[in-house]
């Protein structure tokens, strides 16, 4: 990728620096079937899994959302620290751009708020990141601007070109566009012609080392 170097990079947390869908999944199919809905099978999970619950569950649950909730969270909560694992490449990548001063570092996720930071505690992690916004957190989530905006107060930085949205699905590109940020996608496979529609990724990397390497040479 060619331009100049970002003064900030917001992560997603599911898929692009960790993988717990093995738990979110488990969850999914327990709250499905305590509704009496069928389960999706992984594949489904991990293709339609984008939004909060708190937007997300509503849509899918209907006047059942606020017990499809509950559910949910108390049968995710239960195993997924468990089954938290961080991606290939990704706390070395981390660990090189906290070193940098010149770079800030925040979480932008769909996940719950305080489920999350248990996450990041969970991998030692807390000092690789200025903040960690989750779903909840801000009077909206992802992809309104205002979690982006959240993740960087008290940064002196404002959203725009010089802030990178790193992550792997369309809510996330699109959340970068929506707050003027640079959309980049991070994921083994390359975007599909018109796949983000009017949110298309600037740059694309296949894993975490290869966008290191990236801004190492900037």
């Amino acid at each position: 990728m060619s331009g100049r170097r970002p003064s900030a990079l917001l992560f997603d947390w599911d898929n692009t620096l960790i993988d717990s869908w093995g738990a979110i999944h488990h969850a999914l199919a327990v709250t499905f079937r305590a509704m009496g809905r069928t389960p999706w099978n992984y594949e489904e999970t991990v293709q339609r899994v984008r939004a909060s619950a708190r937007d997300s569950f509503p849509v899918l649950f209907g006047a059942q959302a606020e017990e499809a909730m509950e559910v949910f969270y108390r049968t995710f909560e239960a195993d997924h620290l468990e089954k938290l694992r961080a991606l290939d490449g990704a706390e070395s990548m981390l660990r090189e751009f906290a070193a940098d001063s010149s770079l800030y570092l925040a979480v932008v996720s769909n996940k719950r708020g305080n489920i999350l930071r248990r996450e990041v505690t969970h991998l030692g992690w807390n000092e690789l990141f200025s903040r960690l916004v989750g779903a909840n957190d801000a009077a909206r989530d992802k992809p309104a601007a205002e979690a982006v905006i959240m993740a960087l107060e008290g940064s002196g930085l404002r959203p725009g070109p010089a802030i990178w949205f790193v992550g792997d699905t369309d809510i996330d590109m699109q959340c970068a566009v929506n707050s003027g940020c640079i959309p980049v996608l991070v994921r083994p496979h390359p975007p599909e012609e018109r796949e983000f529609g009017e949110a298309e990724p600037r740059a694309h990397f296949q894993d975490c080392t290869a966008l290191l390497k990236t801004l190492q040479s900037m």
